[in-house]
């Protein structure tokens, strides 16, 4: 799934505001794609427990609070009210948002205080956790780094979240006025690009640390393809009267860019390293509960052995399809070789789907939804702002009948002669587990069972982090994995090698301790990743998130304790698919708490039916 990122006025960010991971997520994925006006409306869960209902009107403290910072992505999310309005980028805007968050904080607080039920109370301090991490990670971010805005991307992604088939077209209409302020033409605003220009004067202090050079310069390389991004999407919608305004932005926005060249990048710094207390900040917030040591040592050894399995496997394999070919690298490189083009991608991809579900009711792994699960290949600018399969979620709020969708990346957008072309996605045996990540029983279900089943929006929302949202992804790869042919198989575990080299690598760049050559070669040679791949992945790892990636490894090893130690306690009278089940009725709860709830819920409600 995308990478989270942090928040704009904290310095580093393509979106703005101290945003919950959820909310990161949303607002740096690529946009849904169209499902057609006869399109089912999402299943009704009913009316919610008395204690989610409690729960969900203090969820709206936090909601209007993150809305007033962040209107484009509280839209998004489903928060009515917000299509039109724009982020505040004025000076004060960080002392403003900084209040906004402590009276939001406060009050939640206050409300705890008071609050009886254990299942609310465990909300509201979710929500109050996600408020101070947030304000933390602001001021850390202020206490070293010196502001940097990519305005291109901010820009595109707030008028891509409502130029898209799944919005109604009349709220498509907001978007001109959108564009219309982020322009400054609209009366009473001042262009975004000039208000980003003169925050990052007012604090270009020596002792602060300039943005990563490669970061600046790939956003440069970028910016053009936001930038023609916009104009395609207000023609595809037909949306009258964008061109003089649009014309205004392009204008701004190259100014902009020449203002990155000619004081912005003589103050990038080549070392990517982020300070020790901010990366460290960084994999808390991600939801990393493991010591770096630790982390980075069970990554060492889970590789190797993963190797070796695939090194068993490879031989098999390559029989299977009369190669005479041993070594895993090998077998891998000649998977490749029958690429899929054009139309036939997305044809194939749909075929695999269905596949899937069919193993995925004949094992009774997990309770399906009764409708369709959406894939989309992303555009040139879609797979600019996230250059990695994703799924890009339903609106959490409110929704009608929106619907995840799988977005696939076939290219990295770069400077002209730059563009990189992946081949780890478009060969037959990679769609298997790519399927069962992205879409079913991966990130789509995760999503539409919160969205069917009445979730808190605490959990929903403000629990969610890339550990546990990415852990449950990397285990539905693994439970689907017996099942596929041998070359599924094969590149299941290549993607499992992939992250388990994220977490030491990541942890590994940022304290020096590996190189950046270091690391495309293990990502070449070792992973089997594409130039384009590895690219993308070493630029995770060293500005656009570091500390994200470890994520998955993590988020994995600890659904697997948890489900290896209700196993364990439950013996024969283990259910896999109510197991399953459970944990995404749960929602998007940290591993702690996943844990609480297995051995409060699932273990004895389990045992007392055995007894029965």
């Amino acid at each position: 799934m995308s990478k989270a990122i942090v928040s704009p006025h904290s310095s580093r960010s393509r979106v703005p505001a101290w945003a919950p991971a959820a909310i990161a997520l949303v607002l740096l994925a690529a946009p849904i794609v169209a499902i057609g006006a006869e399109a089912p409306a999402a299943a009704s869960p009913g009316a919610p427990p008395t204690w989610v209902q409690r729960s969900n009107e203090h969820a709206q403290v936090l909601l209007q609070a993150f809305a007033r910072i962040s209107p484009e992505g509280a839209g998004q999310m489903g928060v009515a009210g917000f299509d039109e309005a724009i982020f505040d980028l004025g000076p004060g805007f960080i002392e403003r948002n900084r209040a906004t968050g402590e009276q939001a904080a406060t009050e939640l607080e206050r409300r705890l205080a008071d609050e009886q039920d254990a299942a609310v109370r465990q909300d509201l301090e979710i929500m109050i956790k996600t408020v101070r991490d947030n304000l933390k990670g602001a001021e850390l971010s202020r206490k070293y780094e010196m502001p940097y805005f990519s305005v291109s991307s901010t820009v595109y992604q707030g008028l891509r979240a409502l130029l898209d088939d799944q919005i109604p077209q009349e709220r498509r209409q907001a978007a001109l006025v959108r564009l219309r302020k982020y322009a400054g033409v609209e009366p009473g605003f001042t262009p975004l690009a000039e208000l980003a220009q003169a925050r990052i004067r007012e604090r270009m202090d020596p002792a602060l640390l300039g943005p990563v050079q490669a970061e600046v310069q790939k956003e440069l390389a970028n910016s053009q393809t936001y930038v023609d991004g916009i104009g395609k999407l207000f023609a595809t919608y037909k949306i009258k009267g964008y061109e003089k305004p649009y014309a205004a932005l392009k204008k701004q926005l190259a100014a902009y860019d020449e203002f990155t060249r000619r004081e912005i990048l003589p103050r990038a710094r080549s070392d990517f390293r982020k300070p020790p207390e901010l990366y460290a900040f960084a994999l808390e917030q991600v939801g990393v509960d493991m010591q770096v040591d630790e982390l980075q040592s069970r990554a060492k050894v889970a590789f190797k052995e993963i190797q070796n399995q695939m090194q068993s496997l490879a031989p098999l394999v390559a029989k299977q399809k009369g190669w005479s070919l041993t070594d895993y690298r090998d077998v891998i490189h000649e998977l490749k070789k029958s690429q899929l083009v054009g139309d036939a991608i997305l044809a194939h991809y749909q075929a695999r789907i269905h596949e899937i579900e069919d193993v995925i009711r004949r094992e009774n792994i997990v309770t399906l939804p009764a409708r369709d699960m959406q894939i989309q290949l992303s555009s040139e600018a879609e797979s600019a702002a996230i250059p990695a399969p994703n799924m890009h979620p339903p609106r959490l709020i409110g929704n009608t009948g929106e619907r995840g969708t799988f977005m696939l990346p076939l290219q990295v957008p770069g400077a002209p002669g730059e563009k990189k072309t992946f081949d780890d996605f478009t060969f037959e045996a990679a769609s298997w587990t790519l399927t069962a990540h992205e879409g079913r029983p991966g990130h789509e279900l995760q999503f539409s069972a919160m969205i069917e089943r009445g979730v808190s929006l605490a959990r929903a929302v403000f629990a969610m982090n890339s550990v546990n949202v990415e852990g449950w992804a990397l285990y539905a790869e693994a439970e689907l994995q017996p099942y596929e042919p041998l070359d599924g198989q094969l590149i299941a575990l290549q993607h499992r090698l992939m992250r388990a080299a994220r977490a030491f690598l990541d942890p590994g760049l940022q304290l020096g301790t590996i190189t950046r050559e270091e690391a495309f070669r293990i990502l070449r040679e070792d992973v089997v990743a594409s130039d384009a791949m590895a690219t993308q992945e070493v630029e995770r790892y060293t500005f656009w998130s570091p500390g994200q990636a470890t994520a998955y490894f993590v988020g994995y090893s600890r659904l697997l304790e948890i489900r290896g130690d209700a196993e364990r306690r439950l013996g024969a009278s283990f259910d896999r698919q109510k197991f399953n089940d459970f944990v995404l009725a749960q929602g998007m709860l940290p591993p702690r708490l996943l844990r609480a709830a297995v051995e409060a819920d699932f273990i004895p409600v389990q045992t007392q039916k055995t007894a029965r």
